[in-house]
């Protein structure tokens, strides 16, 4: 229990210093990004409140989940794909709002749903209560695609 709490602790600290890195490769927030602010956007996009409270539950789960794969199977195999996972993660922010390029971020986000689930298979199979802890974040990067495909698509 007490390696789990340290690994928790390592991972909460990794996930949200990759969502600040990202946010400040962002350059500024979306509702302050004047090019995004000129794209149209999707009827489905939302209020951006959302966005925060996502992310903050998403990498609080995902923490947890990376917690029980290191406890499981700690190893270069497991880092290295969580690498590529956080490099993944941070630089979407900067490669669509800071040099909008929007059909590199449309593969990215994608790249990071494979990364995902790969990593799920890899360690816990498919039918497995973990999948539960990954859900949100598999359903925001399908909501996050689908918003990066339309301002693909529409502008």
């Amino acid at each position: 229990m007490k390696q789990f709490v340290k690994s928790l602790f390592l991972f909460l600290l990794l996930n949200f210093g990759a969502l600040s890195l990202g946010g400040f490769l962002m350059g500024s927030s979306p509702a302050e990004n004047t090019w995004y602010l000129s794209q149209n956007k999707a009827p489905w996009t939302p209020p951006g409140w959302v966005f925060g409270f996502a992310w903050t539950l998403i990498m609080l789960l995902f923490s947890v989940y990376m917690s029980l794969i290191w406890r499981k199977n700690p190893g270069k195999q497991n880092a290295l794909i969580y690498g590529i996972h956080l490099l993944l993660n941070i630089s979407w922010n900067g490669v669509f709002f800071q040099f909008h390029l929007v059909s590199a971020g449309f593969v990215i986000l994608l790249a990071l749903l494979i990364v995902l689930l790969l990593t799920q298979k890899k360690n816990f199979g498919w039918l497995n209560w973990s999948l539960l802890l990954i859900l949100p974040y598999c359903v925001w990067l399908c909501i996050a695609s689908s918003l990066n495909l339309f301002v693909l698509l529409y502008n």
